[in-house]
C-alpha cells in the first residue's frame, strides 16, 4: 500500500475514532491528515526511543507497559496538533485501542480492494 493511501486511510481511522469517542475531538478532516502523519512520526521515532528507555518497566509488566506507551504517543500528538484533543489519559488509551482496530480494518478493505483491482 502506498504511502498517500496508508496516510488518506489513517486520516479516516482518526476521524471514525474520534467520532465514536466523546472525549476525543477532531476539528476537521484536515485535522484527522495531520493527526495521522504527526502519529506516524512520533510511532516512527520517539516511540522505539520509549521502548528502549522502559525496557526494565516492559518486562516487569509483561509488555503491558507498551500500551502506556501508545497513550503517551497520543497525548504528545494532541500537544502538537492544534485542532486535535483528548480528554486525560484513558480517553488517550481508549483512542489507541480503537484506532489500531479501525485502521486494521480499513487497511485490510483496502488490501482487499487492491487484489481484486489486479
Amino acid at each position: 500500500m502506498n504511502l498517500l493511501l496508508k496516510l488518506l486511510v489513517s486520516s479516516l481511522a482518526v476521524a471514525l475514532t474520534a467520532w465514536l469517542l466523546p472525549g476525543v475531538h477532531v476539528e476537521n478532516f484536515l485535522t484527522a491528515i495531520v493527526v495521522a502523519a504527526v502519529l506516524g512520526l512520533l510511532n516512527t521515532f520517539i516511540k522505539p526511543l520509549l521502548i528502549i528507555l522502559t525496557i526494565p518497566v516492559t518486562i516487569l509488566t509483561l509488555g503491558l507497559f507498551l500500551i502506556v506507551i501508545n497513550a503517551f504517543i497520543i497525548l504528545m500528538t494532541d500537544d502538537l496538533v492544534s485542532g486535535f484533543t483528548v480528554n486525560g489519559f484513558w480517553y488517550a488509551l481508549l483512542f489507541s485501542f480503537i484506532l489500531s482496530f479501525i485502521t486494521s480494518v480499513l487497511e485490510g478493505l483496502a488490501k482487499q480492494d487492491d487484489k481484486q483491482s489486479r
